[in-house]
This record gives structure tokens, sequence and C-alpha cells, in this order.
């Protein structure tokens, strides 16, 4: 009972640091915003210099020689490559951040129309770069199927992000392990998909990794239950998973597990009117 109540203090104390640790980084996420949206306007003012200078090298075109003509249209096509991907990145970086604001902002069980597509992108990617920025080695192919066009749903999505980041994080940890105890010749996969049917959201996050035993599968809800080693895990994760999807949103967690060959989490969430 000693032991329980120590592990309970431990649990809640981690608790309380993801909570300040979620409140920083929507800090320093609002922060980041703002160089960004810098990076992103110099970037379009740079091109629409660069497409000034080609007009009036066109116009002098007469006092360039061939070769040098054609080493300035090579630097302009390659100026232009790169001003088109730091816009983008910069675009990409930006969606992040909004997310991660909208997340922290949202009130608790509060239902707010939201683009569950992208919000399941984001956090999936989020769970990645996570494990990469821990571990350079990691490396995985991810595979996503998001059906087009969705409208805007009713959700909690602070509460849908976490769910999607714990399956994530298990699924990124399945993989890791496995191919670390498997030749090389083994290819860590995720396949991630969001759909509309029957008036339902389902949303499934496939790995083929370790996958789950017979004791696992039974005891996965269990709270401080988790096969990973001390620190690695507070197993909480698949408990506050099943409580944000059957008890906050109605729906329902099923899950198909293969030893030696992978996982399937799939969510059912009915659609809110």
């Amino acid at each position: 009972m000693d032991n329980q109540i120590e592990q309970l203090k431990e649990q809640l104390k981690k608790q309380e640091k993801l909570a300040s640790l979620g409140l920083l980084s929507a800090g320093i996420a609002h922060e980041i915003q703002n160089p960004l949206n810098f990076v992103i306007n110099f970037s379009k003012m740079s091109d629409k210099l660069l497409q000034d200078l080609t007009e009036i090298v066109e116009d002098n075109e007469d006092k360039f020689s061939t070769d040098d003509r054609e080493e300035i249209d090579d630097i302009v096509t390659d100026l232009q490559e790169n001003l088109k991907k730091i816009a983008e990145h910069g675009e990409r970086a930006i969606s992040i951040i909004q997310g991660i604001l909208l997340v922290s902002r949202g009130k608790e069980n509060e239902f707010r129309p939201t683009d569950i597509c992208k919000l399941v992108k984001e956090y999936v990617w989020l769970s990645y770069h996570a494990m990469r920025a821990n571990d350079k080695s990691f490396n995985i192919s991810i595979h996503e199927n998001y059906e087009d066009n969705l409208p805007l749903l009713m959700v909690i999505p602070q509460d849908l992000s976490r769910a999607v980041l714990n399956v994530m994080n298990n699924a990124c940890y399945a993989v890791r392990k496995k191919s670390q105890e498997t030749a090389s010749a083994y290819t860590p996969e995720v396949s991630v998909s969001v759909s509309v049917k029957d008036s339902q959201i389902i949303i499934s996050i496939s790995d083929n990794g370790e996958g789950m035993n017979d004791e696992v599968k039974q005891r996965l809800y269990e709270n401080f239950f988790t096969t990973k080693p001390i620190g690695q895990g507070t197993g909480l994760g698949m408990s506050i998973v099943r409580d944000i999807i059957e008890n906050k949103h109605g729906g329902k967690v099923s899950f198909d597990s293969t030893l030696g060959e992978g996982t399937t989490f799939t969510f059912t969430i009915p659609i809110k009117k």
C-alpha cells in the first residue's frame, strides 16, 4: 500500500511538471510566431525584389554575354526555389504553433469546430519529431490517409490532441524498440487515417512494432501500468486516452494487436451536431 502511495505521488509530480511544461510551451510558441512572421514576409518581399531584378536584367540583356546570362538565370532560379522553401516551411511552422496555441487556450471540456485531419497530422508529426529529438538515429515511414473535404467537426481539441499524441508516442516507442531488437531488414512504419462513416469520426493509428502479449492487452487501461523502463512512461497514457474518447466524446477506443507484428488503435467518435 505504501509503495502504491509513493507511486501515486511520483505520478502526480510528473503530471504537475507536464502541466507547467504545457504553459511554457504555449508561451514559447506565441513568442516564436512573431519572428516567423517576419521570416515569411521578408521571403515574399525578397521574391518580389528578385522579380524586379529579373526585369532589369531582361531590359539590359544585350549587355551580358551568353554565358553570363545563363549563369544569372541559374542563380535567379535557385534563389526563387530557396525563397519558396523558406516561405513554405515558415507557413508550416506557423501552422504547428497555431495548433499548439489553439489547444492551450481551449477551455476544459469545450467542444470547438475543428479540422480533425489537420489536428491529427500536427500531433502525429509532433510525436515523431519529439522522438527524433531524443534519438537522432530514430526514423520511420509514416503513411497518411486523410479524407478530403471534411467539414469542421465538434470535438474537444485540447483533449483529442492528447489522445492522438499518446497513441502515436506508443507507436513510435513500439517500432523503435523492435528496430533495436531486430535485424536491419526491418523497416519501422506507422499508418494514420482519418475518415467519416455513418455519422462517426474514425481515427486509426497502426504500427508494425513489437505488438502486445495477453497480459499487456488485459492491463492496458490500468492506471500506472506501463511496459516502459522507469522514467520513460507514467502508466497513465492509455487510461487518459480512454477517458478522453469514451467519457468526454462519447466514443469508443478499440485495438487489435499481434505479438511481434504490430498494433492498431482506432478512435470512433460520434459526430456532435
